[in-house]
């Protein structure tokens, strides 16, 4: 599997000339929703769901929960699939399973949204907006590095409650280059200590496993 990071929550996986594309939001790019098969929305803000980008492409599968799917009123029913916590299918030629339920908190005075995490061929997990532990090993992991409902310590201890062999920086489109070398410098250093590798890759990088 090839996994492709773009600005901000929005990931590319790939495999086997197939691919399917994680949050793509409005900070994010449009281009690497080309070619894609499959979408995965993990909640409702608009850094994670972008409608207009999903309605230039009308041949995308998409999976979401069911608050996303209530705004997504323009879209073909028979391309979107509303799923939760236990689910599980098939997106692109990708094995899914979908974990967790809650956004993280913002504020006590905010409801949290409705948010789900997609586990993908038992070895990759993006929570989206939550620190949710699968409920089985992790190879490699989504962390989210910086927002508003977060800071570092709770990303380090997510990486450490769920111990991937490999962290991956996400939701860290609001960090400067100052900001981002800070958080790379301490959650990686801190990561180490716990038995796993944190990287950040830039815009469009991309990596193996």
């Amino acid at each position: 599997m090839r996994i492709l990071k773009y600005t901000h929550s929005l990931v590319r996986l790939e495999k086997s000339d197939r691919a399917l594309v994680i949050d793509p939001g409005s900070f994010s790019e449009e281009e690497p929703l080309d070619g894609a098969e499959a979408v995965l929305i993990t909640h409702e803000h608009t850094d994670h769901l972008d409608v207009d980008k999903l309605s230039r492409h009308p041949d995308l599968q998409i999976w979401t929960n069911a608050a996303v799917a209530s705004l997504l009123t323009d879209v073909d029913p028979d391309r979107l699939h509303v799923v939760a916590a236990g689910d599980s299918f098939i997106a692109a030629g990708f094995e899914v399973g979908v974990h967790g339920e809650l956004h993280e908190v913002i504020h006590p005075d905010l409801p949290p949204v409705p948010n789900i995490g997609f586990f993908v061929d038992d070895s990759f997990f993006h929570p989206g907006d939550a620190f949710t532990v699968p409920d089985r090993p992790v190879d490699t992991l989504m962390v989210p590095t910086s927002a508003p409902w977060l800071k570092s310590s709770e990303s380090i201890d997510y990486i450490r409650a769920v111990r991937p062999r490999l962290a991956l920086s996400v939701h860290d489109g609001l960090l400067n280059d100052i900001g981002l070398g800070l958080v790379d410098n301490l959650v990686g250093g801190m990561a180490e200590q716990a038995g796993s590798e944190f990287r950040r890759l830039a815009s469009g990088g991309s990596i193996d496993i």
